[in-house]
C-alpha cells in the first residue's frame, strides 16, 4: 500500500492543508507532491494525477490496484474508512453528525471570507483584515464561525470542536491561520482553541515549510 497527496503551495492552498493535516493526525504514512500554484504548467502537471486540474487529490496504490480520490472532504472520508479505522470522527452518532455538518458547513461556505481573507501564512495584513471585517459579508462569516466554535467546545469541553482532534478541527486549521495573518480578533476561549490547532506537531512542520517555500503569489 502507498499512498501520495498532491498539493499546492503550503503558503496558500487551504484545501490542501485539511487532507494533509487529518493524514498527519492519524499517523498515516504517506507521500506528498508538491506542485506549485499559478504556474503555466500548473494545470497540466495536476491533470496527470487528478481529473479536476485542481489540488489536492490522493492517489491510493493498494492491493486493488490506482484508486484516485479528489476533493478534500472526500480525501478525508477515504483515508477515515480505509486506513484511520473510523477514529477521524467523533465515535458517538449524535456528535459524528454534528462534526460532519461543521466540516460541510466550511467545505461549501464561507465564501467572502475566502474571497477577502485568502491563506497566507507568511504574511501579516492587519490593515486588509481590518477593510475586509468592515464589509457584511466577511463579518457575518466570522460571527458564524466564532459561534460555530464556541458552541462546539461548549459541548465537547475541548480541547477540540469535538473532543479529540476529528476531520472537522483539519478543515477549521486554515481558518485559524488566516485569523492570525488578518488579526481576527478572538474571545479568550477561542484564541485558545486557534492556538491549540496552529501548536500541534503536524501543524508546525507545515508552517515551516509554507515559510521556507520561495514563491510569492501576491494578493490572490
Amino acid at each position: 500500500m502507498a499512498l501520495t497527496l498532491v498539493i499546492g503551495n503550503k503558503n496558500y492552498s487551504s484545501w490542501s492543508l485539511r487532507p494533509w493535516l487529518a493524514m498527519k493526525m492519524a499517523g498515516i504514512d504517506f507521500g506528498e507532491l508538491r506542485i506549485p500554484l499559478d504556474r503555466p504548467d500548473t494545470k497540466a502537471s495536476i491533470l496527470r494525477h487528478s481529473p479536476t486540474g485542481r489540488v489536492p487529490c490522493l492517489i491510493d496504490e493498494g492491493a486493488a490496484g490506482r484508486l484516485v480520490v479528489w476533493d478534500s472532504l472526500a480525501i478525508c472520508e477515504h483515508v477515515n474508512e480505509a486506513h484511520a479505522g473510523g477514529r477521524l470522527w467523533p465515535g458517538e452518532l449524535t456528535a459524528r453528525a454534528r462534526a460532519r455538518s461543521v466540516a460541510a458547513e466550511m467545505h461549501s461556505g464561507f465564501a467572502a471570507l475566502r474571497s477577502h481573507m485568502s491563506m497566507d501564512i507568511r504574511a501579516r495584513k492587519f490593515e486588509r483584515g481590518a477593510a475586509a471585517m468592515a464589509r457584511e459579508d466577511v463579518a457575518a462569516d466570522i460571527t458564524r464561525i466564532r459561534a460555530l466554535w464556541f458552541d462546539a467546545l461548549l459541548q465537547s469541553s475541548g480541547p477540540f470542536l469535538f473532543g479529540e482532534f476529528s476531520i472537522a478541527d483539519a478543515f477549521y486549521a486554515p481558518v485559524a491561520m488566516r485569523f492570525v495573518t488578518y488579526g481576527v480578533e478572538l474571545a479568550p476561549v477561542l484564541a485558545a482553541y486557534r492556538d491549540r490547532v496552529i501548536a500541534l506537531a503536524p501543524m508546525q512542520q507545515w508552517i515551516a515549510d509554507a515559510t521556507a517555500e520561495l514563491e510569492d503569489l501576491g494578493e490572490h
